[in-house]
């Protein structure tokens, strides 16, 4: 397994744990992290093996964002060399929002800017009450570019629009409220048992019924009109059925049996 500066991953039990690893810095985020993280996605990705994976953050605090020092050497480069680096952080956000397996961000201490982008990439995320949110860009003269696309479609438009333009802060009541965040909970101990909650649901299931329905998920999500969706979602459901997961999934339905990819030591 590769070793990683700014990252880490543990595997445990089939469920891969990401954790940004620069508490030092609240966990801010600088180029290497990112190359990092992107490298580290596509490996999880090829890992049939892993039915899903944590998105969590080293200390007290999730992440705060853009490291300081890496921002302010944006000043020496080229409008080429930023735009490039912008584009490389687009491609970690989408690498967490379409990687196959589900996915869940753990959330406490502060999320601040680029971080609301990692875990509305997520499939799910929860987080401690007094977690402090904030879209922050605007307050320091830029704006939240590249974390637009996910969450403009976990907290809609209206909610998007008041936080991005004011870059208030606000805490985990109001970033449920809202949808940044799936539930908060009074206590990391309340947070840790749902998430322990939500990976034994997701050992339950079929784990290539839940990549191809990740996949239809997202690209359903990307049409306009349901008509288009027609041909495409019965054509999927078809596959599932003809699929081994399909046919075990019916057999043991049938026969009052669990299913063979449920592991009870898991």
């Amino acid at each position: 397994m590769t070793t990683y500066i700014t990252i880490e991953l543990t595997i445990t039990d089939r469920i891969a744990t990401l954790w940004l690893n620069r508490p030092d810095v609240r966990n801010a985020f600088n180029g290497e992290m990112i190359a990092e993280l992107i490298d580290c996605l596509a490996t999880v990705a090829q890992d049939e093996s892993i039915i899903a994976l944590l998105l969590r953050g080293r200390g007290k605090v999730f992440c705060g964002g853009a490291d300081i020092q890496w921002m302010s050497s944006f000043s020496q480069r080229t409008y080429e060399e930023d735009y490039q680096g912008n584009q490389q952080l687009a491609r970690c956000f989408h690498a967490v929002y379409t990687l196959p397996q589900p996915t869940i961000a753990v959330v406490q201490g502060a999320a601040f800017g680029g971080a609301n982008g990692l875990l509305a990439a997520c499939d799910m995320a929860y987080a401690v009450e007094n977690t402090i949110f904030a879209f922050s860009e605007v307050k320091i003269g830029i704006i939240p570019a590249t974390i637009a696309p996910y969450v403009l479609r976990r907290v809609g438009e209206a909610a998007a629009r008041e936080l991005m333009l004011t870059g208030r802060r606000f805490e985990g009541t109001e970033a449920a409220r809202v949808g940044l965040v799936n539930q908060c909970f009074p206590t990391k101990e309340d947070t840790e048992a749902r998430v322990r909650d939500m990976v034994a649901e997701l050992k339950t299931a079929a784990p290539g019924a839940v990549r191809r329905c990740k996949q239809l998920i997202n690209t359903v999500g990307q049409v306009n009109s349901v008509e288009e969706t027609m041909d495409y979602t019965a054509r999927m459901i078809a596959d599932a059925r003809a699929s081994p997961e399909g046919q075990e999934g019916m057999r043991a339905f049938l026969e009052k049996r669990k299913p063979d990819w449920i592991v009870d030591s898991g």
